[in-house]
């Protein structure tokens, strides 16, 4: 997935500024998605020239011109060509998956230390994700295009659920080893 076709997913709600496609990333799309503001910006100026957005600039009093996107018609026709396309699952690039195959190797300890850290790091993460579920559902009818990111967030959810039972699961692996393996 290109980062120019999720930020063209995200303006089809509405016109946004750089800051706020930010702030959409940090709240909704970081289950699957990760950008910095910069890598954003660069990209909405690179998507400028394609003619898929077009700028407004709006004056601000006090602080600088704010320049809000919109996405344009031939940014609708790739976004929809763009959807048309199959996906493929992403191959999977992960150090603590290569640690534990190298765990006969290394120490037992370390690697356990390890596994503990990450997963306490997926269980806060799916802390958040749970706290963002209970707001979206105490709303007693979701909006069609809230349905579809709700349904985001439910991967994000299950993500690291099964990544926090993976972590349990080579915790009391480790656990059973007798000392000294």
């Amino acid at each position: 997935m290109a980062l120019a076709h999720t930020i063209l997913t995200v303006l089809s709600e509405k016109p946004a500024s750089g800051y706020d496609i930010s702030k959409q990333f940090e709240e909704t799309v970081v289950c699957y998605w990760k950008a910095t503001q910069q890598q954003i910006y660069r990209e909405l100026g690179k998507m400028e020239q394609q003619g898929w957005v077009c700028c407004q600039v709006v004056p601000q009093l006090g602080k600088p011109d704010r320049k809000v996107y919109a996405i344009t018609e031939t940014g609708r026709q790739e976004l929809s060509r763009w959807s048309a396309e199959p996906t493929w699952p992403t191959p999977i690039r992960e150090d603590l998956l290569v640690r534990v195959l190298g765990g006969p190797y290394g120490s037992r300890t370390q690697l356990l230390e390890e596994v503990q850290r990450r997963r306490a790091i997926h269980g806060q993460q799916l802390a958040s994700y749970q706290e963002h579920e209970a707001e979206v559902l105490a709303h007693a009818a979701l909006p069609l295009q809230e349905q579809f990111r709700y349904l985001t967030l439910r991967r994000g959810i299950l993500y690291e659920q099964e990544w926090i039972r993976w972590c349990d699961e080579v915790i009391a692996f480790l656990d059973a080893q007798p000392p000294g393996c």
